[in-house]
């Protein structure tokens, strides 16, 4: 029992013992200032710093609150180092400033110069000093150069101590090298091959001109922008289940190169099943409806052709006077037949009105370029697939490094407010350049232009064009919307000198040309032009009788007019793989001068269509041109003459009627005012070099130049003869420009033709 009292009385005095000490703890975590203290500010004020503490004297705290002050204050982001430290009825902060900025180096940079890394980071001279902020700035920099494919670029910040407790801080940076694609592959494509669709990628696989091309640097944003490039090349040919699973890039083993594979899911490909129309108001025909319809059964399933239908459907209600008509496709999938059947339903929409449209952020461009971009204004009704093709048509201007088109709600229910905000970006340049072609030779070329002319959106050029034998001088201004948003206006003026060039005579040309065209249906436009016009030879030396009696005539004016009709639906029609293009061109002059009555015809058709899953194009082209005078005769400055871009194989002027003696001594060509010629070729890829930017083709061309209207001595061809000629040729895609090579042999041709074996032509500018 003893034993027993003696634990119990221990264990009492145990418990009693503990609960006092907590209370006497409990009591020692209470505080009561009668004064707050502040030590080591020197640019920060004392009161200031109590305030960041949230404490104030004569109020009682405990340790939490002591806690929270001192995070306050280290939260301010102001001191390096904080203590709060409470004696009886007195609280001491101590703090320790951070410095302040002093100035802001970069070191090591080449490719990225010192004000754009300034632009990319936070901190600035005079401010204070957070190490925070170097490790956000030091981020910034290395994302800035990952931007550029350049990833394993290292960023070191250095702080150097100054007097006055300034710092400055250098950015030291390794540029590191462009992390480049070494390799794309493809996994789960089985109707296009990999070549195929690496040619629709923006990526490219790094070669041998890795220092000077740039797409095959390795970009993230550039690989989404890849993923959507292949779902839109599947959706537009009909599978409209295609996915890009996953893009998996795996650093080589030197962790300079990545290999890209996409792993795709092709699905089927579908087509228009049953079309049909669909009316929900009362007031519409659907017959009315019938002819904006192009999508029929059996055509190629496309979005883009879904959404150009929705489009038609709402023009004609517009032109039908039919207000808030929405159109609304129904598809409905058979997996049995690979089909969609649609229905478009023509349905009542909202009562929306557009109340008015807002535009920000034009410094240079006026609000009328903006605004006419909408084909509905302020009181419409609001139809959101006009504010949508608005948005690309303003984005498609090319004046703009941003644009947002956005809508809401306006002042008053049932109205819209459309907000319009972009970004000015240059639209002007001056480029030097260089040229090369067989014909001309080596040029160079001075060119001015400004695609926004004040403002206004009219486009504004002129160039200087100079060979070894010939000078052109030209200029053009173009209103894309006069008096109305499909009609465009274009005036060019053009000067041109040759000396000697194939001929044994100068020329000197000037045209004075202004045009207005329009499109006439969605793949159909029209041009409608006017020509003044100078021509001139001179300084004939050698030549024959037919060119000396044309040098005669001197200088020779003319006036007339003509059109251009063109029909083309490649890339742009119901199939991506295949189009046609019809270019028909009709002059007319003679109207006033001293040229007689004539008329000038030209014809192109031209036909495509890609095979073995778009691998290969095979394109057939019809040329065909007719010169006839009613009055008077034509000169060889007049007539047709056969470039190696028209007739491939022969020299400048080297095949069609000449007139040539004995000797040789007099060898003049002398131009047809008829032609006709018919181009048979083929494009292929080339696999082992297609990552070099190499593509291959063969091609057999056939023409005939004949007729001058003249006659004299040692007139040769002016019957015509049919020329046949066959080559290869290899395309270059290089950072100097596209290159082509074309090697050919002439099958059939006149003695006294001038053949061109080997043609290289670049036209490039830098």
């Amino acid at each position: 029992m003893g034993s027993i009292r003696n634990f119990l009385y221990l264990s009492t005095l145990t418990l009693c013992v503990f609960f006092t000490a907590g209370a006497q703890g409990a009591m020692a975590q209470d505080f009561s200032f009668y004064r707050i203290d502040v030590e080591g500010n020197k640019r920060i004020e004392a009161s200031t710093i109590v305030t960041y503490s949230g404490l104030a004297t004569e109020q009682v705290f405990g340790a939490d609150d002591l806690n929270r002050a001192y995070q306050n204050i280290i939260a301010s982001g102001l001191f390096e180092s904080v203590e709060v430290i409470p004696n009886d009825n007195l609280l001491v902060i101590k703090v320790s400033e951070f410095p302040t900025v002093n100035k802001i180096e970069f070191e090591g940079n080449r490719l990225v110069n010192d004000d754009t890394l300034r632009s990319a980071v936070g901190l600035q001279p005079r401010r204070v000093f957070n190490p925070d902020k170097v490790d956000g700035d030091r981020s910034a920099i290395a994302q800035l150069y990952a931007d550029q494919g350049r990833l394993a670029a290292r960023i070191t910040p250095k702080i150097i101590r100054r007097s006055d407790n300034r710092v400055d801080v250098v950015f030291e940076i390794f540029e590191g090298g462009l992390t480049e694609i070494e390799r794309i592959g493809i996994v789960g494509n089985r109707v296009f091959s990999d070549r195929r669709l690496r040619r629709v990628l923006d990526s490219k696989q790094a070669g041998f001109l890795r220092t000077f091309v740039r797409r095959d640097t390795f970009l993230t944003d550039r690989i989404e922008f890849d993923k959507r490039l292949l779902t839109d090349f599947y959706n537009a040919r009909g599978y409209i289940d295609f996915q890009v699973n996953d893009v998996n890039a795996e650093l080589t083993e030197e962790n300079n190169a990545y290999f890209v594979t996409f792993n795709v899911r092709e699905g089927q490909m579908f087509r228009y099943g049953d079309v049909t129309l669909i009316s929900k108001r009362s007031d519409i025909n659907v017959e009315d409806f019938q002819i904006a319809i192009s999508a029929e059964t059996g055509d190629v399933y496309s979005p883009t052709l879904m959404e150009k239908n929705l489009s038609r459907l709402e023009a004609r209600a517009t032109q039908l006077g039919l207000d808030f008509v929405r159109v609304t496709p129904r598809v409905t999938r058979n997996d049995a037949d690979l089909t969609l059947d649609v229905d478009f339903v023509l349905e009542q929409g909202e009562r929306v009105f557009v109340e008015r449209i807002d535009i920000t952020g034009n410094t240079t461009t006026l609000d009328r370029v903006i605004r006419r971009q909408f084909r509905n204004s302020e009181g419409d009704p609001f139809n959101p697939r006009l504010i949508r093709e608005a948005a690309e048509r303003i984005r498609a201007l090319g004046f703009f490094g941003n644009a947002g088109v956005n809508a809401r709600e306006g002042t008053q229910p049932g109205q819209i407010i459309v907000d319009v905000e972009v970004e000015e970006q240059p639209t002007g340049s001056l480029q030097l350049g260089a040229t090369y072609s067989g014909d001309n030779g080596f040029g160079v070329v001075i060119d001015y232009s400004e695609r926004n002319f004040l403002g206004r959106g009219q486009a504004l050029s002129f160039a200087i064009r100079s060979g070894i034998d010939n000078t052109a001088y030209e200029f053009n201004f173009t209103e894309p919307e006069f008096l109305n948003p499909e009609l465009r206006f274009n005036l060019g003026l053009s000067y041109g000198e040759t000396d000697n060039q194939g001929a044994a005579y100068d020329t000197r040309i000037m045209d004075i040309t202004p045009s207005l065209s329009f499109p006439i249906s969605e793949y159909t436009r029209l041009s409608l032009r006017g020509k003044v016009s100078a021509t001139q030879m001179l300084n004939a030396s050698g030549v024959g009788s037919i060119i000396d009696a044309e040098e005669r005539l001197g200088r020779l004016n003319d006036t007339g007019f003509g059109f251009t009709y063109s029909y083309d639906t490649r890339g742009v029609g119901l199939d991506p793989s295949s189009g046609i293009a019809v270019i028909y061109n009709q002059d007319f002059g003679g109207m006033a001068g001293g040229k007689g009555a004539y008329s000038k015809s030209r014809i192109r058709t031209i036909g495509e269509r890609a095979i073995m899953n778009e691998d290969i194009v095979l394109r057939g082209v019809l040329e065909a041109g007719l010169l006839h005078h009613s009055e008077g005769s034509s000169r060889v400055t007049d007539r047709f003459l056969l470039p190696a871009t028209v007739l491939r194989g022969f020299e400048f002027a080297g095949m069609g009627p000449r007139q040539r003696s004995d000797s040789g001594i007099i060898n003049d060509s002398l131009g047809g005012n008829k032609y006709t010629v018919a181009k048979f070729e083929v494009d292929f890829p080339l696999a082992l070099l297609e990552e070099y930017g190499m593509s291959g083709g063969a091609f057999y061309h056939a023409g005939n130049l004949w007729d001058t209207g003249a006659s004299g001595n040692g007139l040769l061809y002016d019957n015509g003869a049919w020329r046949h000629v066959v080559g290869a040729t290899l395309y270059w895609t290089t950072p100097i420009g596209p290159l082509r090579f074309d090697f050919t042999r002439a099958l059939k041709k006149e003695t006294h033709d001038e053949e061109r074996t080997f043609d290289l032509s670049i036209a490039t500018r830098f």
